[in-house]
């Protein structure tokens, strides 16, 4: 069995309870309390991890960069229509 891959059999508990065996969820990172997202379609049934968004921008992989001139300039920009529209 491959590390990038875990096939478990589960029994389904008393009010259709699922629990997710400790190697599997520590091979996913969760912890207890961690929220995940259920998806039922054609049969099958897929169990992911929802990230917490905060714990994604401090530890989650960077795809893009902003400089913070480019921060401030779309502040000022951003003020100025402020400014010139209230609401």
């Amino acid at each position: 069995m491959s590390a990038d891959y875990l096939e478990v059999e589960l029994r389904i508990g008393k009010k259709y309870a699922l629990y997710i065996p400790v190697r599997v969820a520590r091979a996913l990172g969760l912890r207890e309390g961690d929220r995940v997202i259920l998806r039922a379609a054609r049969g099958r049934i897929e169990i992911r991890p929802l990230r917490d968004p905060v714990d994604l921008a401090l530890h989650g992989g960077k795809f893009a960069s902003v400089e913070a001139e480019e921060v401030e300039a779309v502040s000022l920009e951003e003020q100025g229509r402020a400014i010139k529209s209230p609401t």
